[in-house]
């Protein structure tokens, strides 16, 4: 808890706060995997500025999986991704709903107009947002980002205006007694023991994000031949095309993993030497799982969502020499990124 907080403190834009009316807080984060997953690093502290409080979590189905068993929250309400008129409806009921409530905080983490319509609708006394939002005249407390940096970090910026002064980033994800079986009969049964591979995710939803399939086959055949290691594709549902194409184009055809659920896809990656991977919800999750990992980046930035500068054993490559947008090799070689497995391999810090 930070020193020095009045129960009564200014606050931006001179809104007053009265801390002693805080008993009720909502966070409102849709989605992605990431950005949930990111959106749980300052939650140790928030429960620690408001140790009486409930603390609930506000997000879009299936996410909400990565907010199970979490210790700082009282509740995860989780709302169907809906279109049409079923959205319009839905979505007055999700108003309704959070209006009975009445909390006392809501903290929009999503920053998108359909959250601070929410928000804004909400009735509550005190309303936490960006400055620079689209809907931050929403907001009678507003944040300010400060410098780029990992974003892990950065949400503690969200947490000035109420005093709360940063601290180092701790995730929670709880990975089940029965997600760990279910991946550990799958390393049996392929000859797999904990430690003794290198997992890969070369998928993506996001195409601009993707490094070339071609060089991650490549990447696989440097580590199959010239390590002691395997090499495990994990894959989300839709990324079964990906990791296949990989295997077609690879010489030593690594292993693809079975389907999985988020949460046994982190029993997957716990179980692995190394995570490497493009920048994406996954390397995040290893940075809670503390797995040593190796992000790949080409078209977004690396300072925000590269968590190389804040947690140990966790890297990226990147070559800012590359311009070709369109080029998904983002001017990094097979070499490149092996060279950077080595030496993660061997315990050095590349």
């Amino acid at each position: 808890m930070p020193e020095n907080i009045s129960e009564k403190n200014t606050m931006t834009d001179n809104a007053n706060i009265d801390f002693k009316e805080i008993k009720k807080i909502l966070i409102v984060q849709f989605r992605p995997f990431g950005d949930v997953l990111l959106a749980t690093s300052h939650l140790a502290t928030l429960k620690g500025r408001f140790p009486r409080a409930e603390i609930d979590f506000l997000v879009k189905h299936p996410y909400e999986e990565i907010l199970d068993d979490n210790p700082y929250l009282s509740q995860v309400i989780a709302v169907d991704q809906d279109r049409g008129f079923r959205y319009v409806w839905k979505r007055l009921q999700l108003i309704r709903e959070i209006r009975r409530r009445r909390y006392d905080l809501i903290i929009d983490q999503q920053a998108g107009t359909g959250s601070g319509q929410l928000v804004l609708a909400s009735g509550a006394p005190y309303r936490l947002g960006w400055r620079h939002g689209k809907v931050s005249w929403g907001y009678n407390l507003k944040a300010v980002r400060k410098t780029a940096r990992y974003r892990a970090l950065q949400n503690f910026d969200m947490l000035l205006p109420l005093g709360i002064q940063e601290e180092p980033a701790r995730f929670f994800f709880r990975i089940k007694p029965e997600s760990d079986a279910y991946v550990q009969q799958w390393l049996i049964q392929n000859g797999l023991a904990r430690q003794s591979f290198v997992l890969m995710s070369p998928g993506s939803p996001r195409k601009r994000k993707k490094w070339d399939l071609v060089r991650y086959a490549a990447l696989a055949d440097l580590i199959l031949s010239q390590t002691d290691m395997k090499v495990v594709l994990l894959r989300a549902p839709s990324e079964y095309d990906d990791c296949r194409q990989v295997v077609e184009h690879s010489l030593k055809k690594p292993l693809i993993a079975p389907p999985t659920t988020f949460n046994q896809a982190a029993a997957l990656v716990k179980s692995s030497r190394l995570l490497i991977c493009n920048d994406g919800g996954v390397n995040h999750l290893s940075v809670a799982l503390e797995v040593p990992s190796l992000a790949i980046f080409g078209n977004t930035s690396w300072q925000i969502w590269s968590p190389q500068e804040a947690f140990p054993d966790h890297y990226h490559l990147v070559n800012p020499a590359w311009q070709r947008r369109s080029d998904n090799s983002f001017g990094i070689t097979p070499e490149m990124a092996f060279q950077k497995v080595q030496q993660i391999l061997a315990g050095a810090r590349p």
